[in-house]
């Protein structure tokens, strides 16, 4: 299965997934539909499978176009979705799997950013590594606001995710990187990792390159809202119970204005 990042409007990321062997293809969050019509016709490739992660319309803005050009590809989405995807024909629940090239991918709940987020996680096959697109709910270096869901909500959520093997590659739908991680160093300001990070990140942005895919490993070291539970990030809040602190956090990072 290959991946294609494709970069659109402001700063989202759509994932084109492609099996060589069958030619056909899969999108994840089609925020809009033409730079993925471009990578299919460029592929040659018949789109057979939607993958929503959520309702949000910079990610599922193309359904519609998608479906009226490949009526037979089906829409997958989370179950507490109903009636907010266009076209949605398959309803999620937390343990379901999903499949596409050779490869099942499981079905996560990871409610926080809206209360019926999903996530679909492809577990190693072959030569190949684990691969999870979250959506907006696991950011490189931060996590998605919360609109719909609770803190308690989003650190289960988070939790979850922790529990991927580190060298799980994670394709998150927006390249907020640098805001993310600005924020980062000032909750997490002695954390070595994150300051050389964010060297890397800013050299990367310079150069035009994407910082996604970033991987769990990664954010396990320098993502404040994946170390919740260490006394750094505690310090930082003041506080000590988790879901307290992962609240805390939150709310500076929504009125952070670096």
């Amino acid at each position: 299965m290959n991946i294609y990042r494709l970069a659109v409007l402001n700063d989202n990321y759509v994932f084109v997934l492609h099996d060589p062997e069958t030619n056909t293809a899969a999108v994840v969050d089609p925020a809009i539909a033409e730079p993925v019509l471009a990578k299919l016709d460029e592929l040659d490739a018949e789109l057979v499978a939607i993958f929503n992660t959520h309702h949000h319309g910079d990610h599922i803005g193309g359904n519609s176009v998608l479906i009226k050009k490949f009526p037979k590809a089906i829409v997958y989405a989370g179950e507490k979705d109903r009636d907010r995807i266009p076209h949605q024909q398959v309803f999620l629940k937390g343990g379901d799997q999903v499949s596409f090239g050779g490869r099942t991918a499981d079905v996560f709940f990871v409610p926080g950013h809206t209360y019926a987020h999903i996530a679909y996680y492809f577990a190693p096959a072959d030569d190949q590594g684990g691969e999870l697109f979250c959506g907006d709910t696991l950011f490189a270096g931060g996590c998605g606001r919360l609109f719909e869901g609770t803190p308690t909500e989003m650190l289960a959520s988070m939790e979850q995710l922790r529990r991927l093997p580190d060298d799980t590659r994670v394709w998150c739908a927006h390249e907020y990187t640098l805001s993310n991680l600005k924020f980062a160093l000032t909750v997490d300001q002695d954390n070595t990792a994150l300051q050389e990070r964010m060297i890397t990140a800013q050299a990367m942005r310079q150069r035009g390159e994407a910082t996604v895919p970033t991987t769990i490993g990664l954010e396990k070291r320098t993502n404040p809202f994946m170390r919740w539970d260490t006394a750094a990030i505690k310090r930082s809040a003041g506080l000590d119970i988790p879901d307290r602190v992962f609240a805390r956090i939150r709310g500076q990072k929504d009125n952070f204005a670096g």
